[in-house]
């Protein structure tokens, strides 16, 4: 799933007061050398939307459920919920075809070191946009997306520089969902890490 990806089923989900919010999604670039990187988008949805999405889910047009993504793996937990994974592993050009890596750009700054970058232009502007909602529906929402975020993760062997906030093996950002829909998230115009590769 990708931020344009997740940026228009959230956007829908604004209007339609849908169910598929209610998942937490991390989205994990891990840079292997300057040519090349594996995308790991893994997406966990609660048991009680997921048994509703199932249950809901025609046999005939399964083009907008959860996990129908080419390559994608589903796993139904013991708890009821689902994991939703997607990997793609290879050339940047080639995860840019696979739509894994959508909106993200890779740089080789110097030997050996790579620059990350995502916009979150699209994600900001698409997220949130009607303003036609009555209190009732937003309370909906509310309640929908509260606590469930995108989690953005770029790692590498070491990180040089970036504006997402330093981990041990790399950078990520947290984006609760809540912020994109009340146009609260606090972002800049990209997020990116610069990391060694070798």
């Amino acid at each position: 799933m990708t931020f344009k990806l997740l940026s228009r089923l959230a956007g829908a989900i604004a209007l339609t007061v849908g169910l598929a919010g209610c998942m937490d999604v991390t989205m994990e670039m891990d840079i292997l050398s300057e040519t090349t990187g594996k995308a790991t988008t893994t997406s966990v949805m609660a048991a009680d939307v997921y048994a509703m999405m199932k249950a809901g889910a025609s046999s005939e047009d399964k083009s907008e459920g959860f996990c129908d993504e080419t390559g994608a793996t589903l796993t139904e937990n013991a708890d009821g919920s689902a994991t939703c994974v997607i990997i793609a592993e290879g050339a940047f050009d080639k995860l840019a075809n696979a739509g894994t890596n959508d909106g993200a750009k890779f740089e080789v700054v110097s030997p050996g070191v790579v620059k990350v970058s995502f916009s979150t232009a699209e994600m900001k502007g698409q997220v949130g946009a009607d303003d036609s909602q009555d209190e009732e529906t937003k309370a909906m929402m509310k309640q929908f997306f509260e606590g469930h975020a995108i989690t953005l993760r770029i790692k590498g062997k070491e990180v040089l520089d970036t504006n997402m906030t330093k981990t041990a093996n790399g950078a990520e950002v947290v984006i609760p969902f809540l912020d994109l829909i009340n146009g609260t998230a606090d972002l800049p115009p990209e997020l990116f890490a610069t990391v060694k590769v070798n």
